[in-house]
């Protein structure tokens, strides 16, 4: 296509292949956070990353599931979840980045259209179910399970419907954006679940 960057030139000799599933992966996440996933093609991310298509669809199963893999390389060092002891203060933090992240940067939009994709491409749910959803989901409950502990969470409460009210709702927020998705949101979130809002 006339519009698309030139492949990138290399030199001679074959490249490692984690050295070229990262370039494929860094050039995935560039393109999908600029151009969303309407642009988003294989070939377009092939010409990026100086890699053929063949090698590309040997490692992603589909233009979705490649997509999926490049924003979360490119967001997770974003969301690494503290553990600092502090349950209120570990929950604000992770919520504030993640917030901030969806709200502040194209990657809340690029979020919005994975999920909508994902209802129609097996290949991205199952990739966004076992590389995003449930290992976030696990991490989160780790550190309240940690937190029950120490005592500072209820030793009855369920850690994962506790990730369902916080991350959920952002989630919520997200999708149906009848309400804005704040930090102060956020902040609201982790008092009515850590305090409870009954009189």
């Amino acid at each position: 296509m006339a519009n698309e960057e030139p492949a990138k030139r290399r030199g001679r000799g074959r490249r490692p292949s984690d050295e070229v599933r990262q370039e494929i992966l860094a050039a995935a996440g560039d393109l999908l956070l600029r151009e969303g996933m309407v642009a988003f093609t294989i070939e377009k991310v092939a010409t990026l990353a100086g890699a053929s298509r063949m090698t590309i669809y040997k490692w992603w199963p589909s233009k979705g599931a490649l997509a999926f893999d490049g924003y979360r390389a490119t967001v997770e060092p974003t969301l690494a979840f503290p553990d600092t002891g502090d349950l209120t203060a570990d929950l604000r933090t992770q919520l504030h980045a993640f917030v901030r992240l969806l709200t502040e940067t194209p990657a809340g939009r690029v979020m919005a259209e994975l999920i909508g994709q994902a209802q129609t491409d097996p290949e991205l749910r199952a990739s966004l179910l076992e590389h995003y959803t449930v290992p976030r989901r696990e991490r989160a409950a780790e550190v309240m399970r940690r937190a029950q502990e120490r005592g500072q969470m209820r030793a009855d409460a369920d850690p994962q419907v506790v990730v369902d009210q916080l991350w959920g709702a952002c989630y919520h927020r997200l999708l149906t954006p009848d309400h804005p998705l704040t930090v102060e949101f956020a902040d609201a979130l982790v008092d009515n679940v850590l305090r409870g809002v009954a009189a």
